[in-house]
This record gives C-alpha cells, structure tokens and sequence, in this order.
C-alpha cells in the first residue's frame, strides 16, 4: 500500500516536525490569506476582517440604541429644533408636533419619571432613560408622578394647550444628552415632511 507522501515515514528524522508545520499552515490558512489580500489592497486589515476570515465571531461594538417612539403616534413636526449658540442663547430646544387637545401622550422609551407638574403655566413630563439622556414631554396634562418607572408606549398624560398657540396645539419633545439639548429626530424614525407655521405664530 503507498503512503500518503504528507505523512511522514516511521524513524525518518523530522518528520513529527514536517507533519506539524503542514498542520499549522492548514489552520493558519485562511488567517494568512485576509492579511495577504489587505496588503494587497493598500489598506491593513482589521481585526474584524481578519476574524471573520478566520472564522472567528467578532462580536460589534457599535449597537444602536432602541429608537423611540412617537409620543402622540404622528410624525408630522410644525417646528424643528434649533440649537442655540450656548445655554442662554435662542433657539427651540426640541421639536413641535401636530397633534390636538386630549390627545394621549406616551413614554418615548424605558425610564423613570423625574419631574411631573407645572413649569411656567404648562403641564411637562420629563423622563430619564439612564445613561444621561432624558425626554421631556411639554404641553401635557401628567397622569404619572415623580418617580414612577414606565415602559415605551405608556400613556404619561394628554395634550393640553400651552407651548404652541390654541388654534394649532401641538406637543413639545425635547430631549437632552448629559444636559446639553439635542435634536430629538436623532432617537426617532423618520418624520413626515415638516409644515412649517410663519414666524409670527410664535410668541417671543
């Protein structure tokens, strides 16, 4: 019978070692081959390339958050936000959106109720999610209390006039990262195409 010219013959010197090293290529096969076409491509090759090349399950480290929900089920924003130049400067410090009085108001997401009751005449709902970022629901009438823990899509109170004029009520969104205002379409799906009010609808 003929031997397998890859095994080694009994009592020939080094032949452990020649099986050994035809092993270690079998397995460093495929490791060898990402870098090789790296190189080749002019640009070095990650270590979640050279993984998955290898067979290895790299796990990713950039997770997107849950995305919100829409707090009154529309997608329809009557005014964006816009940054102000610092913290006492100008500006809209979240979104409005179209909605009607005595419209339910929902949790955007997961967290507890920090803050329920009036600022400056309006009813506000504000929710910390954890990890520094907070949602804050104005305009609303509260059927929670500081404290309570809610889940996404739980009603936290209805839409009361207040921040937008009566004859075109709206829901005021903000939403916050580590206390500095973000826009909040960044945490939501895709809205529907803004129908902006003239400026002389807003008061200030």
């Amino acid at each position: 019978m003929r031997r397998s010219p890859l095994l080694p013959r009994p009592g020939r010197p080094g032949g452990l070692l020649v099986l050994a090293v035809a092993l270690l290529v079998a397995l460093a096969g495929p490791l060898v081959v990402a870098l090789a076409s790296a190189l080749l491509s002019g640009h070095p090759a990650t270590s979640d390339e050279a993984g998955r090349s290898a067979g290895t399950i790299v796990a990713s480290e950039d997770v997107a958050p849950a995305p919100w929900v829409w707090p009154t089920g529309t997608r329809e924003v009557v005014r964006p936000f816009e940054a102000p130049a610092d913290d006492y400067a100008p500006g809209h410090r979240g979104i409005d959106l179209a909605t009607s009085v005595g419209t339910p108001a929902v949790a955007v997401a997961d967290g507890t109720v920090s803050f329920a009751g009036q600022v400056a005449g309006r009813g506000v709902v504000t929710i910390d999610h954890g990890e520094g970022l907070v949602s804050t629901l104005d305009s609303v009438e509260p059927s929670v209390a500081t404290g309570d823990a809610v889940q996404q899509g739980m009603v936290v109170g209805v839409v009361t006039v207040g921040h937008c004029p009566a004859a075109d009520p709206c829901l005021h969104l903000g939403a916050r990262v580590e206390g500095r205002y973000v826009d909040p379409l960044r945490f939501l799906s895709p809205a529907a195409w803004p129908v902006l009010l003239p400026e002389s609808a807003w008061p200030g």
